[in-house]
């Protein structure tokens, strides 16, 4: 039963996307086309590929895994969507202002753009597909404890990734971004009907009465679970942490390359700002996705591993019956699947491109677009690679692509803000932040003198005063930026 719904969830899913893209597209012939879905997606289309971007596997499965796990640092989740959507009010409408006017599809062109430079727009991509790759890995970890579920032990770690990895292929391949669009309506919709359901019902499934019964008797047993730093103190998850970690996550999260090609794709400015006005309401349903994984750690669930990756589907398992696992197994499918599939989609963009296209000049549009489709095989596999070798939970690397990418926000709001900011400066503020994240020296004298920061934002810091300051000294005039 798990299966056949697993398979009906996603293959209906699947076809409906293909029909939708269909439908509404001709045939992709052009970057713009396949990447950006024609500049063309409206409010409805717009709001669920931005949530299907942001309630992913890292949502349902990551965060519910981490209250189990550690507790109150899980509502990160919390606070960090909706002061994104705060920085997303501001930020994004200039995103697709300049995007239009300019004609720039990928996130490298707005930097090869903006400071007149095409080797910063050559690294910036690099910058941008380390991030990408790393985030990727986090959909195909969560697909592959699916695939592993409804095949059973006739499936090794390794086989089920391998699966997961051409599942997203596959999907990646039948469209472009609208199709993608359609299939995070539907997997949005799916996801909060089953998350309220289990939430509605989690109760009844651990002997209380009530959802606050719930949390009073969490509050009772496991004390430590409800306040910081949590269940485990000595990973330092405390206040600090919570808020720093809050701020960089929100500064991050429209600075990933993919979220910079989902601005482009915007009708206008106006589509952009009443998505970031609601888009905080579907934080509420953090509230139901931790109070599962209290709920878990009240039943005593035990997940394979401990991997407080597959809690929920190891409490949902133990305490509902098949068809209820079967619902969320398919949902959570969708969960990696879409995410994944705009996350490749945007690695192929960028690779063609920004790396394929400056070394082949004569490469046409049409060549442009194989060289990314062909490319996104390769960024997929090397996904796969970081899953097999990876232990975390989808949290803490989900953060580690968050500390990533945040590297380049400088760059991007010195552009918006400075008109002195120029390429030389931008540069080698990336430079160095990225030794503060690496380079274990820096990282250990961040750590002793701001203790319990958030390495990413401590970074991200150090970093913008290397570009303010630079920028400022070498006082060379660029354009000012306007939104439309």
């Amino acid at each position: 039963m798990i299966l056949s719904l697993i398979l009906l969830i996603v293959g209906g899913t699947a076809l409906g996307s293909m029909l939708y893209g269909r439908i509404k597209q001709r045939r992709a012939q052009t970057m713009e086309d396949w990447a950006l879905g024609g500049r063309k997606l409206g409010t409805l289309v717009f709001w669920f590929l931005n949530a299907g971007e942001i309630y992913t596997t890292f949502a349902v499965l990551g965060i519910s895994g981490y209250a189990w796990a550690y507790g109150a640092p899980a509502y990160l989740a919390f606070c960090s969507v909706s002061l994104a959507a705060t920085v997303g009010y501001w930020l994004t409408p200039l995103i697709q202002s300049y995007g239009r006017r300019h004609g720039l599809v990928t996130q490298a062109d707005f930097f090869t753009h903006r400071y007149a430079s095409r080797w910063l727009g050559i690294g910036v991509a690099a910058a941008g597909l380390i991030a990408l790759t790393v985030y990727v890995q986090i959909q195909v970890t969560a697909l592959t404890l699916i695939v592993r579920l409804a095949a059973g032990e006739a499936v090794t770690q390794t086989g089920a990734a391998v699966v997961a990895v051409v599942l997203m292929l596959l999907f990646v391949f039948l469209a472009g971004l609208r199709s993608a669009a359609f299939a995070a309506g539907v997997k949005d919709v799916l996801m909060l009907v089953i998350v309220i359901a289990l939430a509605w019902t989690v109760a009844g499934a651990v002997g209380e009465a009530s959802i606050l019964d719930v949390f009073d008797r969490v509050a009772q047993l496991h004390p430590e679970a409800i306040s910081f730093p949590g269940r485990q103190p000595e990973l330092g998850l405390n206040t600090t942490w919570f808020v720093t970690s809050a701020i960089n996550v929100a500064l991050g999260t429209y600075i990933f390359p993919h979220m910079f090609q989902l601005c482009y794709s915007a009708d206008s400015g106006r589509t952009i700002r009443r998505n970031a006005v609601f888009q905080p309401i579907y934080s509420l349903s953090y509230f139901f996705i931790i109070l599962l994984g209290f709920a878990a750690l009240l039943a005593g669930t035990s997940a394979p591993g401990d991997d407080p990756n597959a809690m929920l589907l190891s409490f949902v398992a133990s305490r509902y019956p098949a068809w209820a696992l079967g619902i969320l197994a398919g949902t959570a499918s969708l969960l990696a699947l879409v995410p994944g599939s705009v996350l490749l989609l945007t690695c192929g963009s960028i690779f063609g491109r920004n790396v394929v296209r400056p070394l082949l000049p004569r490469l046409d549009d049409r060549g442009e677009l194989l060289a990314s489709r062909l490319s996104m095989v390769g960024f997929a596999i090397i996904a796969l690679w970081l899953t097999l070798g990876a232990s975390g939970s989808l949290v803490e690397i989900g953060l580690s692509a968050y500390a990533a990418i945040g590297m380049l926000a400088p760059g991007v709001y010195c552009a918006f803000t400075m008109r002195s900011a120029n390429a030389g400066a931008i540069f080698a503020g990336i430079v160095v932040g990225y030794a503060v994240m690496w380079i274990p020296a820096l990282s250990e004298l961040s750590a002793a003198l701001f203790p319990h920061w958030e390495i990413g934002l401590v970074a991200m810091l150090v970093n913008g005063l290397v570009a303010v300051g630079l920028s400022l000294l070498l006082r060379r005039t660029a354009p000012v930026l306007q939104p439309a």
